[in-house]
């Protein structure tokens, strides 16, 4: 049978002509890879944020034995900071190119993956554990493995719930504040609105997400003892002068990979994101 001249070509091959496109496009492949290490850093950093330690040991150092809020001793970080410049970067770039569509889409995608693994491993923890697992570790100073496993996941489970609500915050502020600090200096300074909007965006990250882990969390749920307020705004000032000196270290990072990018797309594609990226 003769086609009509009025049929349309199927929905399923639309789509995969569409997906190629994409694919085949700098502009796609670039917002895939930005992507990916965005999502990737932020999921980790979730998982390993339970961990606070101790900086000048880690660094074969004596302890600088400073006083902050009643605290005394080694400089004390979550693990979970290691990995938030990383974040830093690829949020000002995905900024820059994709405007506030690209870094809510993504934020969203993220919370949204971050609120599935916290599903994940509440029911993770409620499975019945094998009795020969429980006690594997024994020789390795770890007597109970479900005891350290829940509480562990279930300390973890309260970080995840406080990045959501902070990490949430932090972007849509980043967001604002990057193209608010563009549109007043223009096209250069890209030094001065990747750092501007970091420096306001983690003040609100770094208090909260402690806030929520480790204080408001641990009262409510009774999981674990939660921290006293000198303990929490002791490592917060810490985790928050960590993440501003790493913006400012990080600054010729952001032009080295503006550089590549600017090659990458071509200098008038670039040109034309960064356009309308501004004016979403």
């Amino acid at each position: 049978m003769s086609s009509s001249p009025h049929s349309t070509t199927p929905d399923n091959a639309g789509a995969g002509r569409g997906a190629a496109d994409v694919l085949s496009l700098r502009s796609g492949r670039l917002f895939i890879f930005l992507g990916g290490f965005f999502v990737a850093n932020a999921m980790v950093a979730e998982f390993i944020g339970v961990k606070i330690f101790a900086l000048e040991p880690t660094l074969g150092l004596k302890p600088f034995n400073f006083n902050l809020f009643g605290q005394q001793g080694a400089l004390q970080f979550s693990a979970g900071v290691l990995l938030w410049p990383i974040v830093f970067v690829m949020t000002d770039l995905i900024n820059e190119y994709y405007g506030k569509r690209g870094i809510r889409l993504l934020s969203f995608l993220t919370v949204g993956l971050i609120g599935y693994a916290f599903i994940m491993i509440f029911f993770a923890i409620q499975l019945a554990p094998a009795d020969w697992w429980v006690a594997q570790n024994q020789a390795q100073g770890v007597p109970d493995m479900q005891a350290a496993f829940s509480v562990t996941l279930g300390q973890g489970m309260l970080i995840i719930a406080g990045s959501i609500s902070a990490f949430l915050m932090a972007q849509l502020v980043d967001v604002t504040a990057f193209h608010r600090i563009k549109a007043l200096t223009g096209e250069g300074r890209i030094w001065l609105r990747a750092t501007g909007s970091t420096l306001i965006s983690q003040f609100i990250d770094s208090f909260v997400v402690l806030y929520i882990a480790f204080k408001a969390g641990p009262d409510l749920f009774g999981t674990v003892t939660p921290w006293t307020w000198s303990q929490l705004l002791s490592v917060a000032v810490i985790q928050y002068t960590y993440k501003s000196v790493m913006a400012v270290v990080l600054t010729p990072v952001l032009y080295v990979a503006h550089g590549y990018i600017e090659r990458y797309l071509g200098h008038d594609a670039a040109a034309e994101m960064k356009r309308r990226a501004m004016e979403q």
